[in-house]
């Protein structure tokens, strides 16, 4: 099992130290070879996973009776997320290949993403919450890497930044939670905790503690409000960069960090509402920002933190096995998306303005028709992938008597469809709106860039199967797969006629988002703009993003940049370099009074002392 962290990790090693002196070739082979072997390793094992299966490689940390290890944890969870993690991955390598060609850096882009791989995977192998950790700040350095990966352009340097310093935010939560649990658990290995918990040991409010401060850094991790600002800003790293953080790998870590430690959430009913009341809140508002954006990757940004919401609202509510589910489906579709409109950019030349676009479909039939098929499996029509996760997200909570919930996922479904197709018929419908010039040089992407696409389009077309309604079937291999990692599992009475309600309102709903985008955008072209224009203030809101951004900076950035510009003219300078330089001054002038008594002539010595010896007598006589 250790081979499927050792060829990541040799790759970007090897290409870090040697990859300038190779060619560009072995650098093309080398780097997708070291993601796909991991994947067969796992695809080989995953039949041996079980709920104790660790390996064991060494004694990492031994403090008193606390002994933490570097050992992998194979069951059910870790191995589907393997597969995912790899799979996809190497498909965004392959991807990669025709994408970045003509880049500068291109063994050292490979480099950062063999290590990104290799820490997501340390991150969901990890047997006990200490090596995950490891993982979890190993995936935010490399974001740093690879958002900033182009940092001759300040915004991308600034983007990278931003990511790096609001994960550490959240980071400082999950660190506090983390050693809460060693403090109550003494043990840092998920067994042990859980076990702990499943026990009765663990006191309610210990649980709710440590249940929010780990969801602190799962905010980050997983952009989630207060602390999804930075993931829209990451679109100014490459477009693989963008499909691998926002797919595979990184934001999907904290719902995977929820769900791994389910028995403290199930445990805890006022953390797991805060999740929830999160998640499906993150997911409704990112969804109003997405309607507005004329950027298409940071339509697919917003989208994204609206989705991941979606995960994080089916964790809150105890569908843990259908918040990995759509985990996994929204790996495929959206890693899609993000390569679609990569290659859209890669044929426009880099333009990301879908004003200025239009009319691709002729021109690029086969990344029209595969982001067709991800538009459709993201907005939930029945028959694809995504209509299966999202239904099974909003059927839990409805029978779980969220109810209220329940209709905020619903409505963000319905926007959900509504801007990924407004994305789509700006983008590929229509008369081109771009330059003469530009639309003179379109052309489809490389094989190496299209058949992922493919690849992923059959994903995102027949993934969803392998958890069917129970309307349709009572024994879905999906549950009965992830029913083996859930510690406290809820009963959950499904009436198949309400089921079957729930599934034609949802299909119903993402049917008329579609609608709605096609009238608005085919139908009546000039209808947006006036419909903008009479609502302008709403309009103006959701472009620029409620402003966020703008308040974070004025309440929090601005004070401590302010404060700490004070604090270094008022103290650093005047206290501290004052004393430093106080110091040296008076040894200084010390010295120099002293130099008067030292000025090597035997006759100025004698007679210092002389004159010491008569001041001493005289204080003698005097009896002074």
């Amino acid at each position: 099992m250790i081979f499927i962290l050792l060829f990541p990790v040799l790759s970007s090693l090897i290409l870090i130290l040697f990859g300038r002196y190779l060619n560009k070739k072995i650098v093309s082979l080398f780097s997708p070879i070291s993601i796909l072997i991991p994947f067969i390793i796992g695809i080989m094992n995953f039949d041996k996973a079980g709920d104790n299966i660790i390996y064991h490689i060494y004694r990492w940390i031994s403090i008193g009776n606390i002994n933490i290890e570097f050992a992998l944890k194979w069951d059910h969870l870790s191995a589907a997320m393997v597969l995912m993690v790899t799979g996809v991955s190497f498909l965004i390598h392959v991807y990669s290949i025709g994408y970045m060609a003509e880049d500068k850096s291109y063994p050292r882009f490979f480099a950062y993403m063999n290590l990104f791989t290799f820490f997501m995977l340390v991150l969901v192998l990890s047997s006990n919450i200490i090596m995950m950790f490891v993982g979890w700040e190993g995936v935010g350095l490399c974001s740093y890497l690879l958002i900033g990966f182009w940092f001759e352009k300040e915004s991308a340097a600034k983007a990278g930044m931003k990511a790096f310093i609001v994960n550490r935010i959240g980071d400082l939560g999950f660190l506090i939670g983390i050693f809460w649990i060693l403090y109550v658990v003494r043990s840092a290995d998920f067994i042990k905790i859980n076990s702990f918990v499943s026990s009765g040991l663990m006191p309610v409010a210990t649980a709710t503690i440590i249940g929010l401060l780990l969801f602190a850094g799962a905010t980050g991790k997983s952009a989630q409000i207060p602390l999804y600002v930075w993931l829209p800003d990451a679109m100014e790293g490459p477009t693989p960069v963008s499909a691998l953080i926002h797919a595979a790998t990184m934001v999907t870590a904290g719902v995977y960090m929820i769900v791994r430690l389910n028995g403290i959430y199930s445990l805890t009913p006022t953390a797991s509402m805060v999740v929830a009341v999160v998640g499906v809140w993150t997911a409704f508002y990112a969804a109003t920002i997405a309607l507005t954006q004329t950027d298409i990757k940071k339509v697919l940004a917003y989208s994204t933190i609206s989705q991941i919401g979606y995960m994080v609202f089916a964790a809150g509510i105890g569908a843990y096995g259908a918040a990995i589910f759509h985990l996994i489906m929204h790996a495929f579709f959206k890693a899609l998306l993000f390569l679609g409109a990569g290659s859209v950019i890669h044929a426009m030349g880099g333009i990301q303005d879908m004003r200025k676009m239009g009319g691709l479909k002729k021109y690029m039939p086969t990344t029209f028709y595969t982001f067709l098929i991800a538009g459709l499996a993201i907005s939930g029509v029945p028959g694809f992938a995504g209509f299966f996760s999202k239904d099974e997200i909003l059927a839990n909570s409805y029978f779980m008597n969220h109810r209220i919930l329940w209709i905020i996922g619903i409505m963000t479904a319905l926007l959900t469809a509504l801007y990924i197709f407004r994305l789509i018929f700006m983008t590929f419908y229509g008369e081109p709106r771009m330059d003469k010039e530009v639309q003179y040089h379109i052309h489809e992407s490389p094989k190496t860039m299209t058949i992922p696409l493919i690849i992923l389009a059959v994903l995102s077309t027949i993934g969803g199967y392998i958890s069917l309604p129970e309307f349709i079937s009572k024994h879905s291999l999906w549950k009965s797969y992830m029913d083996k990692i859930i510690v406290f599992k809820k009963e959950i009475l499904f009436t198949h006629t309400t089921e079957i309600n729930l599934t034609l309102l949802s299909s119903f709903i993402a049917i008329l988002g579609i609608f709605i985008a096609w009238y608005l955008y085919v139908k009546n072209t000039g209808l947006p703009d006036k419909l903008s224009n009479k609502f302008k203030f709403f309009h103006k809101l959701s472009y620029d993003k409620y402003y966020i951004d703008e308040i974070y900076e004025f309440v929090f950035i601005n004070p401590v940049v302010y404060g700490s510009e004070g604090i270094y003219q008022w103290f650093d300078i005047a206290v501290i370099d004052g004393i430093v330089n106080g110091s040296g001054k008076f040894s200084l002038y010390s010295g120099n009074l002293l130099s008067y008594f030292q000025s090597g002539f035997l006759k100025d010595y004698i007679y210092h002392i002389i004159t010491g010896a008569i001041l001493i007598l005289t204080i003698f006589v005097l009896g002074l």
